[in-house]
């Protein structure tokens, strides 16, 4: 899985081939790396996919590894705490309608959302344990 930031794309890859394209919302300060919890920045760099939540606030979510250790010794020598919790999700449960619209704005806290109905397809085609690339 590769995240372009900058593009607002989110692409599952087989192989070196593209196989699904998902346009996404990123954090509400989506540019540059996150630094900090608590700065709403979507985190740049090599991660892993490394669990689900079927009973997410946000429909269906999948954990991105954050912090890796480039960026906890960053936040430590920064004196600050790196943050976690980023996710892959769907929208705010009960807010399913909004649909496409969400992307109109970077709206999460440094996650990356899709609507509902891509959410099912990337939990169905992606393991855990896929590695993610998120590019500025």
């Amino acid at each position: 899985m590769i995240v372009h930031k900058k593009a607002r794309v989110l692409l599952l890859m087989s192989h070196g081939t593209e196989i699904k394209r998902y346009n996404v919302a990123l954090g509400k300060r989506p540019v540059g790396a996150k630094l900090r919890q608590g700065d709403k920045r979507t985190p740049e760099g090599t991660y892993v996919l490394d669990y689900r939540n079927p009973k997410s606030q946000y429909y269906k979510s999948i954990h991105i590894s954050y912090p890796n250790q480039a960026d906890k010794a960053r936040a430590k020598a920064q004196g600050v705490p790196p943050g976690g919790d980023i996710f892959i999700h769907g929208l705010p449960n009960g807010q399913g309608w909004i649909g496409a619209a969400h992307r109109a704005y970077d709206w999460t806290d440094g996650c990356i959302a899709v609507t509902n109905e891509e959410m099912d397809e990337i939990w169905k085609l992606v393991a855990d344990g896929t590695p993610i690339e998120i590019t500025p």
